[in-house]
């Protein structure tokens, strides 16, 4: 008989959820269709971590029941007909709700052909039994569980373990994707799994850059990604994105360190300018044309490589502070991060920390329509007096708004 966890998801999911879960249900069943909770859910239930991020398959018409569960509730709903999947999208949560499918690869590294077909299909068409487990949410059945790959006990056993000998070859991003479950979750891969692993490995080759990306940003938005990278290093699977990429300590401490950085911001473009900061400018610009990176992380990793190249100019304890803005202010914060975090010389840290914790923030209090009221022409003139004014106040030679008009009326008077 299968195993029912009603009473496990009823406890798991909040209250508003699990109402609306079960009304999803009981629709499906009113249009005779089955409905499930399948993959990360279930298996974080099972393992007692919060994931509220619902993936809902149907064996039959997902877009209709979509349609109908938006005609009952506040949700806002976006269709997609030819893929069979839909959006529910609630004020703080929202719901994907797909037809099952079956896949089949034309070759290694494409992207799979689908089509309609049964729960079974669905589940065996996933990347690692840890994934495979659904639920029944149709009121007759409501919380039994579906596990064909012995995924529970792959639990029990803390394993990742792909679902037949050729999962890598058809998707060698499911490599990258099995060392990011295994070091989030504290699992080993299982042995079988790690020898294809290792066999398959040059594979990654046969994907394109933008999937590799994603799969790489994925592992960045970890809680510790350093663990993954280490990882991948020890498998050889890290060089398989470059060869001059490495996971080592290094790496390690200065992404603990980065996080520290980044407590209000994603420390991901951080990461970046870490994991390539031992590459040359022809090896990083090999890694971002193959990535194909967004202009902005692009130009953060391009600067953090020529920041490098400054920084025995900022080991220079007789550096005025505006002189430190001057070498800093065209470099993007994470170049500049970067660099504070990975610079040997204790000055040029304490130079770089001063301009992220002060100098770039540093502005006069006067403005061009103070300096006109003032009697400053407009021009080249009133330029080069608001950069002068600006070198002042860095380097502390006036601090109140008195102080800037007097030293302006001064200049003003010398010219």
């Amino acid at each position: 008989m299968p195993e029912n966890l009603s009473s496990q998801l009823e406890e798991y999911l909040p209250q508003q959820i699990l109402k609306l879960v079960k009304g999803a249900g009981e629709k499906a069943s009113e249009l005779g269709l089955e409905l499930y909770v399948v993959g990360g859910v279930v298996r974080d239930l099972l393992l007692g971590r919060a994931n509220f991020d619902l993936d809902l398959v149907v064996e039959g018409d997902a877009v209709k029941l979509a349609q109908e569960l938006a005609k009952e509730s506040q949700a806002s709903l976006t269709v997609h007909p030819h893929f069979g999947t839909a959006k529910l999208s609630y004020t703080s949560f929202s719901f994907d709700i797909a037809t099952a499918r079956r896949e089949s690869y034309s070759c290694p590294g494409a992207l799979p052909s689908v089509k309609p077909g049964s729960l079974t299909d669905d589940l065996c068409r996933r990347d690692f039994s840890i994934n495979t487990m659904a639920l029944c949410l149709t009121p007759q059945r409501f919380g039994e569980l579906i596990d064909l790959y012995h995924g529970k006990d792959d639990l029990d056993n803390r394993l990742i373990r792909i679902l037949h000998p050729n999962s890598f070859i058809d998707d060698a991003t499911r490599i990258l994707r099995g060392l990011r479950y295994e070091q989030r979750l504290g699992f080993k891969l299982e042995a079988k799994t790690a020898e294809l692993l290792r066999r398959d490995e040059a594979m990654l080759d046969t994907i394109s850059g933008d999937r590799l990306r994603h799969e790489l940003e994925l592992i960045l938005k970890e809680d510790c990604p350093e663990r993954v990278l280490k990882r991948a290093a020890e498998l050889g699977v890290l060089t398989k994105l470059h060869p001059s990429l490495r996971g080592n300590g290094w790496l390690s401490k200065r992404f603990e360190q980065a996080r520290q950085q980044c407590k209000r911001t994603s420390p991901l473009p951080l990461y970046l300018c870490l994991l390539i900061y031992n590459l040359t400018d022809e090896e990083n610009e090999q890694f971002l044309s193959r990535f194909n990176f967004q202009k902005r992380l692009s130009q953060a990793m391009r600067h953090a490589l020529q920041l490098k190249t400054k920084l025995h100019t900022l080991a220079n304890p007789q550096l005025k502070p505006s002189d430190i803005y001057q070498l800093l202010c065209s470099y993007t914060t994470q170049a500049i991060q970067a660099n504070f975090l990975a610079a040997e010389s204790p000055i040029a840290s304490q130079h770089l920390q001063s301009y992220l914790a002060k100098l770039r923030y540093v502005k006069p209090l006067l403005n061009g329509e103070d300096l006109k009221r003032m009697g400053v022409p407009q021009g080249t003139q009133m330029g080069e007096i608001l950069n002068a004014l600006h070198e002042a106040k860095l380097n502390g030679e006036v601090r109140t708004r008195e102080e800037e008009e007097k030293l302006v009326y001064n200049w003003c008077q010398t010219l």
